[in-house]
């Protein structure tokens, strides 16, 4: 399959999901109207934090699915929603445990509220509170819905017991990462890269890669083997991702990835380039800028130039491409079919594309 094919069923699948999250939140809406105009807003609200991402998720499921054969398209496109709203639950839950009230540029559902009740007059502090408060109570809404759209995705009661199971996986590590991410915050010492690694591992690949794609071969009644072997492969390239990620958060261009290139410098967000930062001759010129709240582009430019020089910013690279490989060389085990390898291929090209 060519590069025009793959986009055009990219596209297919991501309105195949599309069409199932909008029929959900039609009829939440519908719902939500006997409690109030107020609560019909949240629902809004939450609708309008779903729309504009990648769908990654779910076409991680739809590709494992139809590459396996599957061909009950609804069904998977109901997985895929499930995986979605997951992403979105936690997401909403993140930016508050983070005190973040913008995402992709615009405000979230935090700062949606927190905006509303400053017009109407309220106290910085409490429209805040407003805010947060409202974020909460949409990503518990998410979270547990995520898990209906499974029960309500028509499969057997067999495959639907396993795919809840998944979920909860994909739940319970990332639950694991973002606590192991909240203590790094505090902690007085820098984390290891190895202790980085993992934490990014439970908190996002989990359950952006390696529960998606397992999922979408559950599905697909895949071996065991093949389910396997695609956790593998989605550790591998989720690790990969996430070290991309970091590395675009800080030398990425804003108008490209949707996000500030001085925020996780501001945050002192842990990452692995940072980690390795402290153990060279350099990092004593850098340290008091890293996670100084009010950081200004000259001295994150500053910041930039050092890890490029102490090689911080290349070992990351390294280390994101040892991890592709690593997912790589998954896909030539010969149990994967080849539609799969095909199929997937593509995504090891996308994490690594992304800092070229």
């Amino acid at each position: 399959m060519n590069g025009p094919d793959l986009i055009s069923v990219s596209i297919a699948r991501q309105a195949q999901v599309d069409v199932v999250l909008e029929r959900f939140f039609s009829l939440a809406k519908n719902r939500a109207a006997a409690f109030g105009e107020q609560y019909v807003t949240l629902w809004e609200t939450l609708e309008s934090n779903t729309i504009g991402g990648k769908r990654f998720r779910p076409r991680m499921v739809m590709a494992a699915y139809q590459s396996l054969g599957g061909d009950d398209v609804e069904a998977a496109a109901y997985v895929g929603a499930a995986f979605e709203l997951l992403h979105t639950a936690l997401i909403v839950h993140d930016d508050v445990i983070d005190h973040d009230f913008v995402r992709r540029g615009v405000a979230n559902i935090s700062g949606s509220y927190r905006d509303a009740a400053s017009a109407r007059g309220s106290s910085d502090q409490v429209a805040e509170h407003s805010g947060i408060s409202a974020a909460v109570i949409a990503g518990d809404l998410a979270l547990f819905n995520s898990y209906r759209l499974i029960d309500r995705s028509g499969v057997s009661d067999i495959v639907r017991s396993r795919l809840l199971e998944v979920m909860d996986d994909a739940l319970f590590a990332s639950a694991a990462g973002e606590l192991i991410d909240v203590d790094f915050a505090i902690a007085d010492e820098m984390p290891r890269v190895d202790d980085i690694l993992t934490m990014e591992r439970l908190k996002t690949a989990v359950y952006s890669f390696e529960c998606p794609l397992q999922a979408g071969a559950i599905l697909a009644g895949a071996s065991e083997d093949v389910i396997q072997t695609l956790g593998d492969f989605g550790r591998e390239i989720g690790i990969a991702y996430q070290l991309v990620d970091d590395l675009l958060g800080v030398f990425g261009k804003e108008a490209e990835t949707g996000k500030t290139t001085v925020g996780d410098l501001r945050e002192g967000k842990r990452t692995v380039m940072i980690s390795y930062a402290t153990s060279t001759a350099e990092w004593p010129g850098i340290a008091p800028l890293i996670g100084k709240h009010d950081l200004t582009d000259d001295e994150a430019q500053r910041v930039r130039d050092v890890l490029i020089a102490c090689g911080a910013k290349s070992f990351a690279e390294g280390l994101a491409r040892y991890y592709a490989n690593r997912a790589l060389a998954r896909l030539a085990e010969p149990h994967i079919p080849p539609a799969l390898r095909i199929e997937l291929h593509p995504v090891v090209d996308a994490v690594l594309g992304r800092v070229k």
